[in-house]
């Protein structure tokens, strides 16, 4: 039964419940840094990795929060938890990956207050997820932003050499795309695994 949840937890972060397509959430670092592809595909994987180890750190963090009938502080926590690793894939990308890191600029710190980071926290702990389901979803609802965003930056990379109405040129179109990609996802929704 636990691979079976594994796997419709899976599935439905990827596809059903996408956090940008079916959640809107993390939308800022989805329309900013979606330009290009290989840009959007670190981005992709910087917010996957965060939101695997967010994931993990914080489920450790509100079990500890319970105990201590500090259960209210759950929001500041993550909020710290998530700064914390932010920094630290900031100063690993810096270091390791500098192109990507000068690609993803302003928008890599903007990770820390990435709503779909914080909320893959908060939704752990509402669905009452175990440890392992709450590693699962992190990093499934990662890959589904990886895969959102790179979607829309290989649409955005197709439409910049396409003739588009003047009133529908630049960022205009972008959200046309944005809104026929959530339409296309809405399909998952009644997406049933057994």
């Amino acid at each position: 039964m636990q691979i079976t949840s594994l796997l419709a937890i899976s599935l439905g972060a990827i596809l059903a419940n996408n956090f940008i397509f079916a959640q809107f959430l993390g939308i800022c670092p989805f329309l900013g840094v979606s330009k290009k592809i290989d840009t959007a595909v670190g981005m992709g994987a910087a917010v996957t990795f965060v939101m695997g180890l967010a994931s993990a750190f914080c489920y450790v963090i509100n079990i500890i929060l319970v105990k201590l009938d500090l259960a209210f502080m759950q929001t500041v926590a993550f909020i710290l938890v998530i700064a914390s690793l932010v920094q630290f894939v900031e100063m690993f990308l810096k270091k390791f990956i500098p192109t990507l890191y000068t690609a993803l600029g302003v928008y890599l710190p903007l990770i820390t207050t990435n709503c779909a980071v914080l909320g893959v926290a908060l939704l752990n702990v509402q669905n009452d997820y175990n440890f392992i389901e709450s590693v699962v979803y992190g990093i499934t609802g990662g890959l589904g932003f990886l895969v959102a965003i790179f979607l829309f930056a290989a649409v955005r990379e197709q439409t910049e050499f396409s003739e588009t109405p003047k009133s529908f040129e630049g960022f205009p179109i972008a959200l046309v795309t944005a809104g026929l990609i959530a339409l296309a996802f809405m399909g998952f929704s009644g997406l049933k695994v057994w």
